[in-house]
Formats: structure tokens, C-alpha cells, sequence
């Protein structure tokens, strides 16, 4: 019990004070990279489906 003790303080003090966590702004900025990407992505995605969607429509 001793050592899972140990090991969840040990845990606690590492995202305390060994992590460097973003600042708001750098998170904020991050999330929009994130969100503009997987838009980005995603339109990408649904002409390659209408267009593949329309050429297998015109061969059969």
C-alpha cells in the first residue's frame, strides 16, 4: 500500500511542478489551429466522397 502511496504523490508533485502547462493564450491559439484543421479536413473529405460518388453513379 506503501509503494501505490508513493507512487500517486509522486504522480501529484510531477504535474504540480515538472509539467509546463500552455498559457491560455497558447491554448486558445492551439485549439483554433485544431478546429480550422479538422474543418478543413473534413471538406476535403466530402468532395472526394461526392466525387467519387458521382463517377461510380456515371459508370453504372
Amino acid at each position: 500500500m506503501k509503494k501505490i502511496l508513493k507512487q500517486l504523490k509522486e504522480i501529484r508533485d510531477e504535474f504540480l511542478h515538472k509539467v509546463t502547462w500552455p498559457s491560455w493564450d497558447e491554448l486558445v491559439e492551439s485549439s483554433i489551429v485544431v478546429a480550422v484543421a479538422s474543418v478543413i479536413i473534413a471538406i476535403v473529405i466530402l468532395v472526394m466522397d461526392l466525387a467519387s460518388q458521382g463517377l461510380v453513379s456515371f459508370i453504372y
